[in-house]
């Protein structure tokens, strides 16, 4: 699972999984999520005039590896070409995260790239501290952030699919990614679907090789401004099908005046490098 914020959608910017919670629960569920590279093709769905878009069509490619005891990393990259009717721009974001479970930190660097050209870079480390989690940012200025109590993607991911087993359709969640300019977390509410078996002809479902016939569910996050006052619309709806090991596909993203959907062309199981030892019993 991944947040794709607008600025890597219009210029730059971007997010990513690669965290998780250190409780036993979630360390169980942890070990469940598979190492793997994912391909997905982006097209637009909808797009209002007021948006300026007129075509808009993308690849991105997403790899998770690792393990509970080792960490998580994820190598992202996500290429799009927008049409206005004036001009065509080419955008291209890169990004790399690392996870220590133990230490409970999380380091973010994001790369953006528009028409070939440089003209972002953001890195930084996060940490779980007592009243909240702390951010250093590294590039491009040295500062520090304090921000409230908070979890990392992965982190998100599995409440997510605890909530999933437990049959609670409904949960909210502050969540930091590292996005934008890595300085904010963002409140997210989530909604998971009851699970569903993949109808027949469901040419997405294909794509996911071994895992085509296994069940999954529908999942809708909402992200929010911690900011926002009154009753906030979101920044960012994300809706997707969510395998019990974490793979996703068939992805919609909402951006309030336009609408990206995300097909899954191609996914490849990847070789855990360092499997943890199985739990005492």
């Amino acid at each position: 699972m991944l947040r794709i914020s607008l600025r890597v959608i219009l210029a730059g910017g971007v997010s990513l999984v690669a965290c998780a919670s250190a409780d036993a629960n979630t360390d169980s569920a942890s070990r469940a999520l598979v190492p793997h590279r994912a391909i997905y093709d982006l097209k637009l769905k909808d797009a209002s005039e007021r948006s300026g878009i007129e075509g808009m069509v993308g690849r991105m490619v997403y790899e998770f590896t690792g393990s509970p005891c080792t960490g998580f990393s994820t190598n992202f990259r996500l290429v799009t070409k927008i049409n206005t009717g004036e001009e065509t721009r080419l955008s291209d974001q890169q990004t790399t995260t690392f996870e220590d479970m133990a230490a409970r930190q999380f380091h973010f660097e994001t790369k953006s790239f528009t028409d070939e050209q440089l003209d972002k870079q953001i890195s930084g480390e996060a940490s779980v501290a007592e009243n909240g989690v702390k951010v250093e940012i590294t590039q491009p200025d040295g500062r520090e952030v304090d921000l409230p109590a908070s979890v990392f993607p992965t982190g998100h991911m599995l409440d997510v699919i605890q909530n999933a087993k437990d049959g609670k359709n409904f949960f909210e969640a502050r969540v930091f990614d590292g996005s934008e300019d890595g300085d904010q977390a963002l409140l997210t509410t989530t909604v998971i679907g009851k699970q569903q078996e993949p109808e027949k002809g469901d040419v997405d479902a294909d794509k996911a090789g071994e895992f085509s016939r296994a069940p999954f569910w529908p999942v809708t996050i909402a992200y929010f401004n911690e900011t926002a006052q009154g009753d906030p619309t979101p920044v960012y709806n994300m809706s997707f099908k969510l395998y019990e090991n974490g793979v996703t596909r068939d992805l919609t993203m909402e951006y309030g005046d336009f609408v990206l959907s995300g097909s899954l062309t191609r996914l490849e199981l990847l070789k855990q490098q360092d499997p943890c030892p199985a739990p005492a019993k």
